[in-house]
């Protein structure tokens, strides 16, 4: 039977600790140690023994590699990217999107995240065949409402503009399998649910796991991914700072929310322009 274990993780560098600390003992911020539950199998149902069986290989075989290629069979050819309309976004870029790369954006509350991914997608449905908007946050009528106020006269995506309102991790990831898009737009990484995990939405866990596993199908089926995050009182984006680690772009959406001008400053990118 599986037994619940009390763990306390940090929300700033992820680290773990068997009892609540108000310091963490790796980073030094104060009062960013979490509360979380997990299952933790019983040792009846762990195998152990994995490593211990004799391989059925033969010494004197030549090793065959299963998966990895060598290093002078790796493509460096130019990388392929395509513009996304609007030509500031993809100077920040580095010169546009790339096919299989993960786009962290964040920002204050009405600042404009939803408003300009929206948009983007907008222009990306007049050139591509399927464009997915996954919001976790807003109905399909609220985000059509505001999309019908910003599209011009001239664009028409409701053929290659696919709306998706769901919380749950499985069902999200199914999708992007099932309809392969070429760009899509998770709003937002805090409101994700992985149902696996104990945890509430926004933790340090669901975070890691849901960004995780977004990344694996992105990259295994070459789509362009853009993931909205929320950030705390001090700015930085929140979640575990593993969050920023693995995806390729961080961008930060400032400005006053009252104001027309906004700013869009890249503070990771490590997809640089083409020479």
């Amino acid at each position: 039977m599986a037994k619940a274990k009390t763990v306390y993780i940090c929300r700033e560098c992820g680290a773990e600790a068997r009892q609540w600390l108000g310091k963490c003992p790796d980073c030094g911020v104060y009062g960013s140690l979490q509360e979380e539950i997990r299952e933790k199998e019983s040792s009846a149902g762990v195998s152990r023994t994995w490593h211990q069986k004799p391989s059925t290989h033969s010494k004197s075989a030549a090793p065959i590699p299963r998966t990895a290629i060598k290093f002078s069979e790796i493509d460096t050819g130019r990388q392929m990217r395509f513009g996304s309309g609007f030509g500031e976004l993809d100077r920040v870029l580095g010169g546009g999107l790339v096919p299989g790369s993960l786009v962290l954006i964040g920002g204050d509350p009405g600042i404009g995240k939803s408003t300009l991914l929206l948009q983007v997608a907008y222009q990306l449905s007049a050139d591509l065949p399927r464009i997915l908007y996954v919001s976790a946050e807003e109905s399909g009528q609220q985000i059509k409402l505001r999309g019908d106020r910003l599209r011009s006269a001239d664009q028409n995506p409701e053929e290659n503009l696919y709306i998706l309102t769901e919380t749950g991790l499985e069902t999200i990831l199914g999708e992007l399998e099932t309809l392969r898009p070429q760009v899509a737009v998770i709003d937002s990484i805090q409101t994700l649910y992985y149902s696996a995990l104990g945890s509430a939405p926004g933790s340090v866990s669901q975070v890691r796991e849901c960004t995780s596993a977004l990344m694996q199908v992105a990259k295994r089926e070459n789509i362009t991914l853009f993931i909205v995050g929320h950030v705390t009182k001090e700015g930085a984006i929140a979640g575990p700072r593993v969050l920023e680690h693995l995806v390729d772009t961080v961008l930060y959406f400032e400005g006053d929310r009252y104001a027309s001008h906004r700013l869009l400053r890249s503070v990771k990118k490590s997809l640089r322009s083409d020479p």
